[in-house]
């Protein structure tokens, strides 16, 4: 099912579904490509149209974070769980592991993407990897899009931003059976950044977590109660109709 949230569809599939159509479509060699969709970026959307048809136009958007958990139950749907991007990304990896997938990792800091194949690939070792680190100039793009071509990648995760990697994404079509947004999972995955104990995670305040470790954050987490009060109109539009 999907729910327009400020004007983005988002799909309520749980982790396990999500997980599901993206083994059925690397087994089918169908391209698919999927958005985590957190609150800063659906309502960055409101005010930029060319983000919001990149976002629509994704074959699955996800419910990154409890925000959007919360919005999509606000507006009377039934979601059971948040589906992240580095959630998404573990999850996939067993599966990747018992078919010996081919991932291709871009994006993140000189290093870091290695670093997180590294770590990665010990405890995988049947799945085949590529990276690539996301400071490359226009002019070295050809480079990394051939090299991308030539490995045949099953399932290309980006993480170069929001919402730079949704944008770059949708422009380079064909790449993988399955392109995935991913944010700042590589540092997670090379473990420059440590997540939120599982307990802070459970309680759905990873945020409050993040934003006590990167105070800087907080111009991002300001966005939070302008999305909150966005959806609440919207409830209200949609209850008044």
């Amino acid at each position: 099912m999907r729910v327009t949230v400020l004007g983005v569809t988002v799909d309520t599939y749980t982790m396990a579904e999500t997980v599901e159509k993206i083994k059925l479509a690397v087994r089918g060699q169908t391209a698919i490509r999927i958005v985590t969709a957190n609150p800063e970026m659906i309502y960055a959307s409101q005010y930029n149209s060319d983000l919001k048809n990149v976002l629509n136009s994704a074959d699955i958007i996800t419910a990154d974070g409890i925000g959007v958990v919360w919005a999509v139950r606000q507006l009377g749907a039934q979601i059971k769980e948040r589906v992240t991007g580095i959630d998404l990304v573990q999850s996939l990896f067993p599966i990747a592991n018992a078919e010996k997938w081919r991932i291709y990792f871009l994006g993140g800091r000189p290093g870091v993407a290695e670093r997180a194949v590294e770590e990665v690939s010990s405890d995988y070792p049947a799945i085949t990897f590529c990276f690539n680190h996301g400071y490359f100039s226009l002019q070295e793009e050809a480079d990394i899009i051939k090299k991308i071509t030539d490995f045949k990648p099953d399932v290309l995760l980006v993480g170069l931003g929001a919402p730079r990697q949704e944008f770059w994404l949708e422009e380079h079509p064909g790449l993988a059976y399955v392109g995935i947004g991913v944010g700042g999972s590589f540092d997670a995955l090379a473990g420059t950044v440590q997540r939120a104990p599982k307990k802070i995670q459970d309680l759905h305040v990873e945020w409050l977590y993040r934003l006590l470790k990167e105070p800087w954050r907080w111009k991002r987490q300001s966005v939070l109660p302008r999305f909150l009060f966005k959806v609440l109109w919207q409830r209200f539009k949609l209850k008044s109709l």
